[in-house]
């Protein structure tokens, strides 16, 4: 098996792990990083969303062989104190049922946000589709991604 450097939550982890692994199983597995969720394990439910150089990317199919200088960052890394915009307006808005896919929410909506500071309705809703919450959260998920930008406008 291979060995792997990379940068994840802004240090450098090292790994030994097969070329077709996904990125979520060493993050869980090999780093202990067990804040990205497993969902469905094909890239459609959002719970295992993690940063590459500042976009969302769903890990579950993300092959550790194709990573080498990217930034990758978990929940775990997005703030370690929990005082992320994102992370304050769900806390404020008690967002979470099960709260399963929230990491992966988060994960979405605070690279989404990173790039639209001003987002309509329409623009969150877009932003957020793809990412599955099996409590149905939907409507706390979208009113904290406009008060998370409401924090980060001022």
């Amino acid at each position: 098996m291979p060995n792997y450097t990379l940068q994840i939550n802004g240090e450098k982890k090292s790994f030994t792990a097969d070329e077709d692994t996904p990125l979520l199983w060493v993050l869980r597995d090999e780093l202990n990083l067990v804040g990205t969720k497993f969902g469905c394990g094909i890239a459609q439910c959002g719970a295992c969303t993690v940063h590459l150089d500042g976009v969302a990317v769903r890990s579950c199919q993300l092959q550790v062989s194709i990573l080498s200088d990217e930034k990758i960052t978990t929940i775990e890394g997005l703030s370690t104190d929990g005082k992320h915009p994102v992370q304050e307006a769900w806390k404020e808005l008690d967002v979470p049922q099960c709260g399963y896919c929230q990491s992966g929410q988060i994960m979405t909506a605070s690279a989404f946000l990173s790039q639209n500071k001003n987002p309509s309705e329409d623009d969150i809703r877009e932003a957020m589709n793809g990412n599955i919450c099996r409590c149905a959260s939907y409507n706390r998920i979208e009113n904290a991604v406009k008060v998370a930008s409401e924090k980060m406008s001022s």
